[in-house]
Formats: structure tokens, sequence, C-alpha cells
């Protein structure tokens, strides 16, 4: 996919009405989450070298959905937090319009655009700018760099807080995160369509974000039968510094998916080993 060209996402589309009903899997993925708690409490620790980790929801849940992994973290030595912005509400609870915006979203006015008449199309960049600036203070309090991991929207917006903090954020870790499109691909574009937002101006801005490159080791984990967002526009042919890894798993259950959790205890493992290998 070609990030400069205009026509690069043509071809994607939300996920399939089949995938959406797969999603039923994400209950056998929850009943697992006793058995996978159990087993990392039976593992070695394989925190050396490891950096605080916070964790970003999706849109619609709030923390208590990857608290599963938290735990799991936990077990094996890491230290982890919730990303303390409450629910993600994809910014439609932030009082905003586009002058509000930092500069750094380079903003292009919608055509016939009036502060009176926006529907709030900026509002997961008002989100991003809030949780910027939330893990600055938690990476300035914990006088460490920090680890995100995010799933879904949440992984969205962890990518924008490295994007903006290369000293602050060391690694990212997604799950189900959209890296084209915002919402346009997946099933929250009716939603937003009833809401009468610009999907096709929310997916200019995200491609004219991605020409900033991340440079942060990332680990992108997608499913071809996510039946909410579409596995196809979560990986990421843009950045430097990153690893693709396909599951099959529903996007519901990703929080709870006993592979997603061995592989994020793999990336976090390695990168640590990197980074003391590097001040050996």
């Amino acid at each position: 996919m070609n990030i400069n060209d205009p026509q690069a996402n043509s071809g994607l589309k939300p996920p399939s009405k089949l995938s959406l009903l797969l999603e039923a899997r994400a209950v056998l993925d929850l009943l697992s989450v006793p058995f996978s708690l159990l087993s990392s409490k039976l593992s070695p620790n394989r925190s050396d070298g490891a950096l605080p980790i916070i964790m970003f929801p999706g849109f619609g849940s709030g923390e208590g959905y990857l608290k599963g992994l938290e735990r799991y973290l936990n077990n094996l030595g890491y230290v982890t937090e919730g990303w303390g912005l409450g629910k993600n509400l994809a910014g439609l609870n932030i009082k905003h319009t586009l002058e509000d915006l930092s500069p750094i979203w380079d903003i292009e006015y919608p055509q016939d655009y009036t502060p009176e008449t926006y529907k709030g199309e900026g509002g997961v960049a008002a989100l991003c700018e809030q949780a910027i600036e939330r893990v600055t203070q938690r990476s300035a309090e914990l006088e460490s760099p920090v680890v995100i991991i995010g799933w879904s929207l949440g992984g969205y917006i962890a990518r924008e807080c490295a994007r903006e903090l290369p000293q602050e954020v060391t690694q990212v870790i997604t799950f189900g995160a959209p890296v084209v499109g915002g919402p346009k691909y997946s099933r929250a574009a009716d939603y937003f369509k009833k809401k009468n937002f610009d999907l096709d101006w929310i997916e200019e801005s995200v491609r004219k974000r991605n020409k900033i490159p991340i440079q942060q080791p990332i680990t992108a984990i997608y499913s071809n039968s996510d039946g909410i967002v579409s596995g196809e526009s979560a990986i990421d042919t843009i950045s430097p510094n990153v690893t693709n890894i396909e599951v099959n798993a529903a996007h519901l259950g990703m929080g709870f998916n006993r592979k997603i959790w061995k592989i994020v205890q793999h990336a976090l493992h390695t990168e640590s080993q990197n980074r003391l290998s590097k001040t050996a």
C-alpha cells in the first residue's frame, strides 16, 4: 500500500456480515482467561529490563476490558496501568471545533465547514491530544519511557502517541487497530455515518498523518476474520520498524485471546532484551 497514492485504500471495505457472526467466538476467549492467568503464574519471570506499560482500551470500552491482560502481565513481573482517560468514546464527549486542535494535525478544513455546522470528525484527534498529554505526564512521573498496548481504536491512539513522543514511548503493541481509514473500514462506519460524519475527510486526514513515520518498534496484530475492523486496514505497511502478525481471532475477544497474550508477552520480552543488549 503506497501512502502517497490517493487510491491506495480503494480496495478496502468493512468486514463482511459473516465475519460479524463469527464474533461469537469471543465467548470462548473469555472462558479461557482463568487458564491463561494460571499458566502465567507458572511461567518463568521474563520481565527483566521491562519498562512500565500503559493500556489503551478500544471504542466503547473502558480500562476493565484489558484488566485480564494486565493481570497476566503482572504475573510475569511487568508493571501496568490503565490509560487514565475513562471510557473511550472516540472524542464524542469532548467539546471542540477543528480550530481547537493542535497544529500537529495539519488540518485541511472540509468544504463548507463552519464551527456551527461541524459534526465532530476531529473527535479522535482531540482524544489523541489528551492521551499524548497523559503519556507525557506519566512518563515524567515514572521517570521512564513507557510501552503502550492498545486494542482497536486504543491502538490507533497509541500509535499517535508514539508518533508525537519518540522519547517517552519506546514500543507500541496493537491488536485490531485501524492503521488506515479511521472508522471507514470498520463496523463503526455505519454509526458515524448516521451522525453525518464525513468519513472520506477522516480517511484523508489519517493518510496525511501517516506520512510522518513512527520510528519505535511496533507489533501490529490483526485478524482477517475480524468482524469489526477490516483485517487489511489493521496491517501496517507504512512504519519502518513494524512486525505484522496475523491471528485467527474475533475482534471482541482480542483482549482475552490466549494466542494474542503470548504474542504480546514475546514482543515485550524481545524488545526488553534488545534494550538490555544495547546498554551492556
